[in-house]
């Protein structure tokens, strides 16, 4: 903890040096997002968050945590992951072969860390439940999952770099609680060097014309990176809190994603087609601006976290931690699947 405020401080430095220098050059690479059907906003906006948020994770973490496989790997696979949402941002790839992509990615950091979830703690009450080293292939998975949940939570400004920090600040807290303080400068340093951005991204005091978005690359490094951290903190003897706890500190992002892609299935479309069905375009539609919907879900997210954290320090039973998240994701799904229909519905009346 002797380099916490140095280490802080040239995360920020590095993230917002970084953006400054790739303002003028984003439109003359292509990296710029522009205005669609399902995109409204003004003119062509630079896609550099992310790489101004990878810029200083990468220099603090190199300079200030010490070196290891672990943290090697880490680095690695996400400056591969960030490459791939920057070319992902310019060319627009496939589906397909972003989940390929992904899924080496993943695959890298699992096999070579060697560090896996297969441990999810008692869920059923009735002992742990172990899968053993099919856990690399449940990890992968969930390394792909967690990675276009918040690619697809990525939708108004701010929200995928406030769900981050909720998610992230949150990791940083219980390994506090539970006197777990090796890697704790990783989430801090992290937490950091997402502020920038979100000055670029949603501060009003921003100067005019100057707004970035995080891009494919920030939204799939900030997944990755949440699921890593999550899979280090619930895993082995020196855990730092219960599997079931992941599940309500990345509750938003993991609700929105399963039951967007569960309504996409039920109309006969694909899991992954692009759509305005996701929480915060239910928001929009339902009369709130971008900036209400982006504090009301930043206030859920808190909420969810809470809940968790909560848990986790007084020991409630992970089965009953377990039972509580399914039946909220139960009601959050049937709420949103009702919206949907009544949306539907409303359009199809003659208009008078």
């Amino acid at each position: 903890m002797l380099f916490l405020l140095p280490a802080l401080f040239v995360a920020f430095f590095a993230s917002i040096s970084t953006i400054k220098v790739l303002l003028p050059l984003a439109p003359h690479i292509g990296l710029v997002d522009l205005p669609t059907e399902r995109k409204n906003h003004d003119g062509a906006i630079p896609l550099i968050g992310g790489i101004s948020i990878f810029t200083g994770v990468l220099i603090a973490s190199s300079l200030f945590i010490e070196q290891s496989q672990l943290l090697n790997l880490y680095l690695i696979s996400s400056a591969f992951l960030v490459f791939l949402g920057t070319l992902d941002d310019i060319y627009d790839l496939s589906v397909i072969s972003r989940i390929i992509f992904q899924g080496i990615i993943a695959s890298i950091l699992v096999f070579g860390a060697g560090i896996y979830i297969s441990d999810f703690g008692d869920i059923f009450s009735s002992g742990p439940v172990n899968i053993g080293i099919y856990g690399m292939i449940f990890t992968c998975v969930a390394c792909i999952a967690a990675i276009n949940a918040f690619n697809m939570v990525d939708g108004i400004d701010g929200l995928a770099g406030s769900m981050s920090i909720v998610t992230i600040a949150s990791i940083a807290l219980l390994k506090l609680l539970s006197a777990q303080l090796d890697l704790i400068l990783l989430p801090l340093v992290l937490v950091v060097a997402i502020v920038p951005f979100l000055f670029y991204n949603v501060s009003r005091r921003n100067p005019r014309g100057k707004k970035i978005f995080m891009g494919d690359a920030g939204s799939m490094f900030m997944g990755l990176t949440v699921i890593w951290l999550l899979t280090l903190e619930t895993q082995g003897e020196s855990a730092s809190f219960r599997p079931v706890t992941a599940l309500w500190i990345i509750g938003i992002p993991l609700m929105d994603m399963l039951s967007v892609m569960l309504r996409r299935i039920r109309q006969g479309s694909s899991p992954f087609k692009a759509d305005n069905n996701h929480i915060h375009h239910i928001f929009i539609r339902a009369g709130y601006s971008s900036r209400q919907a982006l504090i009301g879900l930043s206030a859920i997210a808190i909420l969810f976290a809470s809940i968790g954290i909560a848990g986790e320090v007084m020991q409630i039973p992970e089965w009953l931690m377990l039972s509580g998240f399914i039946m909220l994701f139960a009601l959050y799904t049937m709420i949103l699947f009702r919206y949907s229909q009544i949306e539907t519905t409303v359009k199809k009346l003659p208009s008078t």
